[in-house]
């Protein structure tokens, strides 16, 4: 039975040799050996099925969390528009997409309204300075015993009164940004201008020229990108995980496959929802920022470790009965290309990428026939 078995070894061997060129025997017969088969390919073969050598290669493979959200930015950084008092749109000259800043007149709007506030405010402070003065001299007759209690206290109650409703309306017109000053001299406005309370994009607009226009209505929509952010949810048992630093690489599904990155800002701090999700914050940069818009759905991995290890493209790895195998380069020679068949240990698998573990005959240094492994075998 021995010899029937080495005659077997024998053909197999032989079999091979006239496949790739040639494979020899182990070198040692310890079944423990890494290295267990040599493969001689010629300089024909090598360059007809364009071989690549290269060494193991050094990167940062993460262990990253999944998740999931939007492209969002924070509350001060979106206003919603809207008049305290309603009215006709007069004039607009503005298009969704505008940038706008702080200050700026959106539209003007007309009523017949804010000429009544004005005469209201026009009456009422041309009475109070008779009211005043009326108060005045109450109150000195009744200082002296003059008059009486009675008239004194009638007298200061209409001045508060009307001291009251004449602030009241000043408030008023300074909130429609009319001004008062202008008011007492006469000169009525049948019309208001709305100014924009930040700076940003108008996202939204809801009003053309003679709509009407109530308090309660949306005129329009505007949002600061600057501060333009990553709102994501991570699932509960992923939180003790979370640190703020750390780093966010996702991509816009719906739009490309290009990879951004981002850095965790804040994360929250409650459980929220069915789904028991954590909100996280991430920043981005400004670069980043130009290639989104809000609203945009990303898939997201929260890098929570990073380590450095040799690796492999995926390709290069011999898979044969559970174990994996690596044709190491060992010498060229007349033409002749020697690699051994060298059992490795894998790690981690990172896209086309696969981390490989050292061994004593297998460190950064070694020499791997990557590219046209399975021509070979």
């Amino acid at each position: 039975m021995k010899k029937i078995a080495q005659y077997i070894l024998v053909l197999a061997i032989l079999s091979l040799h006239s496949c790739v060129g040639g494979k020899k025997a182990p070198e040692n017969g310890d079944a423990e050996n890494e290295e267990i088969s040599l493969v001689e390919i010629t300089q024909e073969q090598f360059n007809a099925m364009k071989m690549v050598i290269s060494t193991l290669q050094e990167s940062d493979f993460d262990h990253t969390i999944k998740a999931s959200g939007k492209v969002n930015v924070p509350p001060r950084s979106r206003a919603k528009v809207t008049s305290f008092l309603g009215g006709y749109v007069k004039a607009t000259s503005l298009l969704v997409g505008d940038r706008v800043t702080k200050g700026q007149a959106l539209l003007t709007l007309e009523s017949p309204e804010y000429i009544d506030l004005q005469q209201s405010y026009l009456e009422i402070s041309g009475q109070i300075k008779y009211l005043k003065s009326e108060y005045d001299r109450q109150k000195t007759l009744f200082d002296e015993k003059i008059s009486s209690q009675k008239k004194y206290l009638e007298a200061e109650s209409e001045y508060k009164r009307a001291k009251a409703t004449f602030e009241s309306l000043r408030q008023k017109l300074n909130m429609l940004h009319i001004n008062p000053a202008q008011v007492e001299q006469g000169k009525f406005s049948s019309f208001i201008t709305v100014y924009s309370p930040i700076s940003g994009f108008i996202t939204e607009i809801n009003a053309n020229v003679g709509m009407a226009v109530s308090p309660s209505d949306v005129i329009m929509e505007i949002v600061e990108t600057q501060t333009m952010h990553l709102e994501l949810a991570v699932f509960e048992k992923d939180v003790l995980s979370l640190k703020t630093g750390q780093r966010v690489q996702f991509v816009v599904p719906q739009v490309d496959s290009q990879k951004f990155e981002a850095t965790v800002l804040r994360i929250g701090k409650s459980v929220e929802g069915n789904d028991r999700v954590i909100h996280v914050y991430a920043a981005m940069d400004e670069d980043t920022k130009q290639k989104l818009l809000i609203g945009m759905y990303v898939e997201a991995r929260l890098v929570t470790e990073s380590r450095k290890v040799l690796c492999i493209p995926y390709d290069a790895v011999i898979i044969e009965e559970g174990d994996n195998f690596l044709l190491v380069f060992k010498s060229e020679k007349d033409g002749q290309y020697t690699f051994r068949k060298t059992l490795v240990k894998v790690g981690e698998r990172k896209g086309d990428q696969i981390e490989i573990i050292p061994s004593d005959s297998l460190n950064s240094t070694a020499k791997v026939l990557i590219k046209g492994v399975y021509d070979v075998i």
